[in-house]
């Protein structure tokens, strides 16, 4: 029939990618187009969009890459589309994930609906109570090395329309600007930051390994998070013939085990602890290690759970720091709050999850920087001891204003 297109493409659906990509925001891509400039003409550039899809004649443009820092050092390479590219990955993901979720592992966490990473650490910690030894799993550079082949292969396994695996396709090999002004073609890899990339992990990694892990090794309990998994075995024999088995797996379908950051970790018999080199491992921002508890009837404990890592502390420390609260010496204490209270309040609700004390804890380098944008904005303040009983008073006149005194984070921090 005339005007009849090759794929049907709800408009609705469209609609429905753009308020989430709106929601989500984000900074422009290659094209300079921000989230408001695309708005500015948003009913046209929709149908456009919607168009080229429908018909089979959508190109997405190249991908911005930029350097983040990596926590462990160095850095990581994340890929910003175009904000048309974004809404249209997003659709691919609004139509195929109702697909794929029905045949999804349980225990794949990563960027689902109804599933988070505290129930992927709450289960972890269940499953290191009942299971001696564990394989900290670091799949190395994954989204950097993801076979194309094989991915396609999985999403025309699954896909409702042809469209689909044609818009992976292009996707996957659109290159890579880099900041130099250089275009780089990929081969390989799909680059973290687009909105389609977290399902077309999980869809690789339900082959590559939930599902072959699941059939060879049915007693290894896992978690996964995208790439970031947690393997529990009975015994460090298992726990061995399993990592080898789990790396010979995963070279086959393109990807390397880090041969150092992948550990087999004990985590059961803490009276004989110190018989094993490794005794604690970190997963999704907290560490795992032997700790000290208390029953319900007041008995003194060792046992063995998650709590804020190191790394999440550095992490909260650097953030601090680039706030620079010294510059803000022209504002009001109130103001200061409101820009930093809904940061602090989103870090105390994921890591004071379990162990919240040491959340506590760490949260006082929070007063350490507000200590210094007293001594820098009040010449009275300028010493330590008369800055910090300062900021003592201001607490006991209005515990409220900022969250992390609501929630007991009284005393100083260090600067990390």
């Amino acid at each position: 029939m005339k005007g009849t297109k090759p794929f049907d493409i709800p408009k609705r659906v469209v609609w429905e990618a753009w308020l989430r990509v709106k929601a989500n925001k984000g900074s422009a891509g290659v094209d300079g187009v921000t989230i408001d400039v695309y708005e500015g003409n948003l009913e046209n550039n929709l149908y456009r969009l919607w168009n080229r899809m429908s018909s089979g004649a959508y190109f997405p443009k190249a991908v911005r890459m930029v350097a983040i820092p990596k926590a462990t050092g160095g850095n990581r390479e994340l890929g910003i589309p175009t904000v048309e590219d974004r809404i249209a990955q997003t659709v691919l993901v609004l139509m195929l994930e109702p697909v794929l979720e029905p045949i999804f592992h349980e225990d794949s966490y990563g960027y689902r609906p109804g599933k988070s990473a505290h129930d992927a650490v709450e289960q972890a910690r269940v499953r290191c109570l009942t299971k001696s030894w564990c394989i900290d799993l670091d799949v190395e550079k994954f989204f950097d090395t993801v076979n194309h082949t094989l991915l396609l292969k999985a999403v025309k396994k699954h896909e409702t329309s042809p469209w689909m695996s044609l818009y992976v396709q292009r996707w996957l090999t659109a290159p890579g600007l880099t900041p130099d002004g250089q275009l780089r073609a990929r081969d390989r890899g799909t680059p973290q930051g687009g909105a389609a990339s977290p399902l077309l992990a999980n869809l690789f990694l339900h082959y590559a390994l939930d599902v072959w892990l699941t059939r060879h090794s049915p007693s290894a309990q896992f978690e996964r998070y995208v790439d970031d998994v947690v393997i529990h075995c009975h015994t460090e024999r298992q726990a061995r013939y399993v990592r080898d088995k789990v790396a010979a797996r995963l070279q086959a379908c393109g990807l390397r085990l880090h041969p150092d950051k992948t550990k087999i970790v004990y985590c059961r018999d803490h009276r004989r602890v110190g018989r094993y080199p490794v005794v604690s491992f970190d997963f999704l921002g907290f560490t795992f290690q032997p700790r000290l508890g208390q029953s319900k009837q007041g008995e003194v404990y060792l046992g063995y759970g998650p709590a804020i890592s190191r790394r999440a502390k550095k992490r909260i420390a650097a953030q601090c720091r680039s706030w620079n609260l010294g510059s803000l010496v022209s504002l009001p204490l109130s103001a200061v709050a409101r820009r930093i209270n809904a940061i602090v309040r989103g870090w105390y609700v994921y890591y004071s999850r379990f162990y919240p004390s040491l959340c506590r804890q760490a949260l006082r380098v929070v007063n350490f920087h507000l200590r210094k944008w007293l001594m820098r904005k009040y010449k009275r303040y300028r010493s330590k001891t008369r800055a910090t009983q300062a900021l003592q008073r201001i607490y006991e006149r209005d515990p409220s204003l900022f969250f992390h005194w609501q929630v007991g984070v009284i005393g100083l921090g260090q600067a990390a």
